[in-house]
């Protein structure tokens, strides 16, 4: 009997190990704040960017890939397969950036399929509970966030260690240290950089370059951060292949919303920064790298980050439970990435945005402030404030487009430019915009398509309404009103709605 028992066990093992062998790994790289221009290929005036170069140009890269306007809206969606707005995620503070409890997240479906799962960096979905009880089973991130660069105070699985150097440079080094702990089991890796959302700081040697050619501080300092994710991007290829693991490996870079404090510099002629209903505020970079299976090349289909849970599912052979299934509303990607032609994918597709950042409490009066709908090349969009005298009480976006509305020309991230990428839309009724003939957003094509306006604002409709009270079930529009107030004391570098002044 004893003789039997381990024969099935070396035979299980024996399966399992090849199992394992024939999945790929997934490498999730998803960048902080760095726009979807912030790439040299993607025509960056200034940027060297060699390794993301070359990752655009062996993958397969999804040119129409839009995320959420804000950090933690697109981190909710990305792992869930699910508007932000169905896990409760409304803005970046607490309580709205708590992701709901009975959410069910990627790296826990993954697991049931053999995987071992690593999370590095930046979390911002809240603790309750926090990542390594929402399926990672390793986690690494430095203890103080995007205020500590250098010999940051790191936690790895619950134990405090010190470390030298620059941030970023060790989450990649966690990285690789991660991966080289899977030994031969498949692996999921969600690197989450901080780099280079603000405060800035970056090693001199990266910053020098652009000062010398004439950058102020700041501009010089942000475009030093995305060069050095650049640097540590080349760093972990070349890991992957000194390994063995790269012709198994899915490799996958994605930012997380539009750009911030390089938009005066170059935004691949979009309008619009992060937290903008604009062009600029949503759309990403995606690239989709594995060797030998993807052929590389451009696609311009409709896509977005409620795509990737279901992608990476399909692809690595992993159950979605029928009762999750159902409330996806993302699509598998696959038949994009394995196509040797441009094919047709849910062309009917409909992308809903929305800012969102509303004092806590009024998120009923803000249906059509700073919104935005998407279908196949148009953006239908409304960029106003809510118009509520309540709202105007407190610190918020809604504060910010009055300042717009009255003329102001500095707002944050644009220090001259603030009339034209913070722009104010008509209150009376949507604008609508071909971004591919037209990313700037300046021919207002509203009047001419009067009966995709019709379409897509009953969609729009329909979604708010349906979605709304699932949203305020789920804690979206929990705290305190003058919560976004506080977090600008705590927050130095925060550069809000009365920033109407040159830098």
């Amino acid at each position: 009997m004893m003789k039997i028992a381990l024969l099935i066990l070396v035979t299980l093992s024996f399966w399992q190990g090849s199992a394992f062998s024939q999945k790929p790994n997934v490498i999730f790289i998803l960048t902080d704040d760095q726009g979807y221009g912030d790439v040299n290929a993607h025509g960056h005036p200034y940027l060297k960017t060699p390794h993301t170069n070359r990752l655009r140009k062996e993958s397969v890269s999804f040119d129409s890939f839009y995320v959420s306007p804000s950090c933690s809206p697109t981190r909710a969606a990305l792992l869930t397969g699910m508007h932000e707005f169905r896990n409760g995620v409304t803005h970046t503070i607490v309580p709205r950036q708590e992701l709901h409890e009975d959410a069910v997240l990627l790296p826990q479906l993954l697991k049931t399929a053999g995987y071992k799962t690593g999370f590095i960096g930046k979390w911002h979905l809240g603790h309750k509970p926090g990542p390594e009880k929402r399926g990672f089973d390793w986690c690494s991130t430095n203890a103080r966030g995007p205020l500590e660069h250098f010999d940051a105070l790191f936690i790895r699985n619950r134990k405090r260690m010190e470390t030298k150097g620059y941030r970023e440079d060790v989450f990649f080094d966690e990285a690789m240290t991660f991966i080289e702990e899977c030994k031969s089991q498949p692996f999921f890796c969600y690197l989450a950089t901080y780099s280079p959302h603000t405060p800035l700081a970056a090693p001199e040697k990266f910053i020098k370059p652009f000062r010398d050619a004439g950058l102020n501080d700041t501009h010089a300092t942000y475009l030093a951060m995305v060069e050095n994710i650049d640097h540590n991007l080349g760093r972990l290829m070349g890991f992957l292949k000194k390994t063995g693991r790269d012709e198994n490996t899915i490799v996958i870079m994605v930012n997380d919303n539009g750009v911030t404090e390089g938009l005066d510099v170059y935004n691949a002629k979009m309008r619009g920064p992060k937290c903008s209903a604009w062009e600029g505020g949503t759309r990403a970079f995606s690239f989709w790298r594995w060797p030998g299976k993807w052929k590389p090349k451009v696609l311009g289909n409709l896509t977005a980050h409620l795509d990737v849970l279901p992608t990476l599912c399909d692809l690595t052979g992993t159950q979605i439970p029928a009762k999750l299934k159902d409330k996806l509303e993302g699509f598998s990607l696959r038949p994009l990435l394995e196509s040797e032609k441009p094919i047709k994918w849910h062309s009917d597709r409909i992308l809903y945005h929305h800012v969102a950042r509303w004092p806590s409490g009024l998120a009923k009066s803000h249906k059509y402030a700073m919104a935005g709908v998407r279908q196949g090349n148009h953006l239908m969009l409304r960029s106003h404030d809510c118009g509520t005298p309540e709202c105007m009480k407190y610190v918020s976006q809604c504060q910010a487009l009055r300042i717009i509305a009255r003329g102001g020309k500095n707002m944050t991230y644009a220090y001259g430019t603030a009339q034209y990428h913070w722009g104010v839309s008509p209150k009376e009724h949507w604008v609508l915009y071909d971004v591919k003939k037209d990313p700037g957003c300046r021919n207002d094509l509203s009047k001419a398509k009067p009966e995709l306006i019709s379409t897509l604002t009953r969609a729009y409709d329909q979604w708010w309404d349906k979605t709304y009270p699932g949203m305020i079930a789920a804690g979206g529009d929990l705290g305190d009103p003058d919560q976004g107030r506080k977090a600008a004391k705590r927050d130095k570098n925060w550069k809000g709605p009365k920033s109407d002044k040159k830098k």
